[in-house]
């Protein structure tokens, strides 16, 4: 029943799609989108025994993130949602003039992989690739993220799957990701976000996956997921690296074999990247944006810029101001923003998904501890990199409705340890009502064998007293 109402729910989500959207726009998207997800569904299910879990929850993430593009889409929302958009789309179809020598200037449309830039690249790139084939289509572009982002949400139980060996814990996370809100809103439509936390859990399965056996197709995703990462959001590939670096050396065990293996995974890595040129572009980008100056001049925008700025006075052009940043900046980023503080529709819709992850925050804390006791290897990958970024985010946020919408990049794996603490919570409860009713089991089976001796007794007291009277 549940599956004939998913299949149908997507069926009308693409009959939308082909009705509401001008021809060809509309019916284009709709192919690409179906053609991805096809792929998608038939990789998914290739490596799960769980095939009707893995699709369903697939289907049910990609239809309420096309359902929300459509509807930004119709109603010209994207100014409103994630105005990144029309930057990616202007660009992507300036590339496209000048890779076909339609460009008046090509020299001032065709952008240059500047490190010092420090923009998404890569998402000029994606657009504009998508726009050679289609035409410029930015329903197309946007169902490309939609696709995706509600990719995350299997990839999201595998992660889990590999580290806790539990289906409860990985079919927690998953759901969690794929009707979640704020996942549904930064992946749903033409911006970088939902592609960077995708990768990132990709990422974070395959150096997981490579733990455990050498396999050259999750070197080469591994790979090509770290320079996607790069040509999206630079800093965070760096982090990524240390967390995939740090894994592999926690995780080396006293054999040669695992030895071997660690050192040559990371030396395949190391020559990869070297030659996609990476190493050239670090000395310049770390300069660059690892100067507290110039965090302390973008955090002072932040929170300048809108009526959600905070943290306006803190400096944290001194490694002592950057540590005083901390505090303040780790509460706005995980709990912000504060329903008493809305003051507009944009914060106020805000409201039920914040209360709801607040209710959560108890599951996280509980399967944070479970994690670090019992599965610390197997986790280290996503709770370092999880730390660097929550810390780095932390001291540069100046702006609550930036905050949120980076938090995801964070929450995607702290769902996977609130998956844990849940799963941890429900089995000491249950345990707890077995060894109750054990308990109580006992103490009825005492009380019959004590009480059997005095029934045999009273059973014959009244022919005693009969036949003494």
């Amino acid at each position: 029943m549940l599956n004939r109402f998913i299949s149908l729910a997507c069926i009308l989500v693409i009959a939308m799609g082909i009705a509401l959207v001008p021809f060809p726009d509309g019916a284009a998207a709709i192919a690409f989108v179906m053609a991805l997800a096809g792929l998608f569904i038939i990789a998914f299910r290739k490596y799960t025994e769980e095939k009707e879990f893995i699709t369903t929850v697939f289907l049910v993430a990609l239809a309420l993130r096309m359902a929300f593009g459509l509807f930004i889409h119709i109603y010209e929302l994207r100014e409103f949602f994630g105005g990144d958009a029309f930057s990616y789309d202007a660009k992507g179809a300036e590339m496209v003039e000048a890779w076909m020598g339609l460009a008046i200037n090509p020299d001032s449309t065709f952008f240059e992989f500047d490190p010092r830039s420090g923009v998404a690249w890569g998402m000029y790139y994606i657009t504009a690739g998508i726009y050679y084939i289609f035409g410029r289509n930015i329903f197309a572009a946007q169902s490309f993220c939609a696709v995706l982002g509600a990719a995350t949400a299997p990839m999201v139980y595998f992660c889990s799957r590999k580290i806790y060996n539990n289906r409860n814990v990985a079919r927690f996370a998953a759901i969690a990701i794929a009707i979640f809100p704020s996942f549904i809103i930064w992946s749903g439509q033409l911006l970088k976000d939902g592609l960077i936390i995708f990768l990132l859990v990709v990422a974070m399965t395959m150096v997981m996956q490579l733990q455990s056996k050498i396999s050259y197709a999750a070197v080469a995703i591994l790979i090509v997921s770290l320079f996607g990462i790069l040509s999206l959001r630079f800093y965070i590939f760096y982090m990524v690296v240390v967390a995939v670096v740090g894994s592999f050396v926690v995780g080396m065990s006293t054999t040669q074999r695992s030895l071997l293996r660690s050192t040559v995974i990371l030396l395949v890595i190391g020559f990869a990247l070297a030659y996609l040129g990476v190493g050239q572009r670090a000395t310049v980008e770390l300069t660059t944006f690892t100067n507290l100056n110039r965090i302390e001049g973008s955090r002072r925008d932040l929170a300048r810029a809108a009526e959600t700025g905070f943290g306006e006075e803190i400096d944290v052009s001194t490694a002592e101001g950057a540590l005083t940043a901390i505090p303040l900046g780790f509460t706005v980023l995980m709990f912000a923003p504060y329903p008493w503080q809305a003051t507009n529709l944009r914060q106020a819709i805000t409201i039920p998904e914040v209360l709801i992850w607040w209710a959560m925050i108890p599951f996280l804390i509980m399967g944070l501890i479970y994690t670090i006791k019992n599965k610390l290897r197997n986790a280290f990958p996503i709770l370092m990199f999880s730390l660097m970024l929550t810390i780095a985010y932390s001291v540069f946020q100046g702006n609550v409705g930036t905050a949120y919408r980076q938090r995801t990049q964070i929450q995607v794996f702290l769902f996977i340890l609130i998956g844990a603490g849940w799963t941890v919570f429900k089995e000491n409860r249950e345990n707890k009502i077995l060894t109750r009713a054990a308990a109580q089991r006992r103490i009825e089976e005492q009380l019959r064998a004590n009480a059997e001796p005095r029934e045999i007794e009273m059973q014959y007291e009244p022919a005693r007293g009969g036949t003494l009277r």
